[in-house]
């Protein structure tokens, strides 16, 4: 009698394990692929998200104002991307310009020399998602929701320290990291 209630907790607890493992497979067809960890887990404020107006300033010339347009922007509305641009030496007027730039377009040509597809991103994203289906992990993996994300992809992971010595094989400088001698110095 006892022999026959063991197994039947065992038999339960594996049914348990099996239906447990299987609950993120059918809603995992309807999401699209997310990146990993790009949003917080709590629901305290963002601080990223608060940007303060530019302070009111009184113009030298009131006709040099931009007509009002519902809807449209205002001259104290915060402009982070072209803060960082002139913040980093750059021309903020560059960021209204739509197309390529003048300066852009010989390397837009190479780049594109063998065609480029409008919907790349799309089809990516579907690549992905395939290849992480096929990756997802064991089965206990799977059942207590680990992640498997970098060890699924290691295969296509850069070894840094393979390349960087390949390169100073070759005799290119890598000023990005010192050289041997001096990190043997320390």
């Amino acid at each position: 009698m006892a022999a026959r209630l063991g197994m039947r907790s065992i038999a339960m607890l594996g049914a348990v394990l099996a239906v447990s493992a299987c609950g993120g497979l059918f809603g995992a067809e309807k999401k699209d692929p997310k990146l990993l960890n790009i949003r917080s887990a709590s629901r305290a404020p963002d601080e990223f998200t608060v940007l303060p107006t530019k302070p009111l300033q009184l113009p030298e010339d009131l006709a040099s104002l931009p007509e009002p347009t519902p809807g449209g922007s205002n001259i104290t509305d915060p402009t982070p991307e072209a803060d960082a641009v002139a913040a980093l030496g750059g021309n903020p007027a560059a960021l209204a310009q739509t197309g390529i730039s003048s300066g852009n377009g010989g390397l837009v040509s190479y780049a594109s020399r063998f065609g480029a597809s409008s919907d790349i991103r799309q089809v990516l994203a579907a690549e992905d998602l395939e290849y992480r289906r096929k990756n997802d992990g064991r089965l206990l993996e799977r059942a207590f929701n680990v992640n498997v994300y970098f060890r699924a992809y290691a295969p296509m992971s850069l070894d840094q320290y393979a390349e960087l010595e390949r390169w100073r094989r070759i005799g290119v400088r890598t000023v990005g990291a010192p050289p041997e001698e001096t990190l043997e110095d320390n």
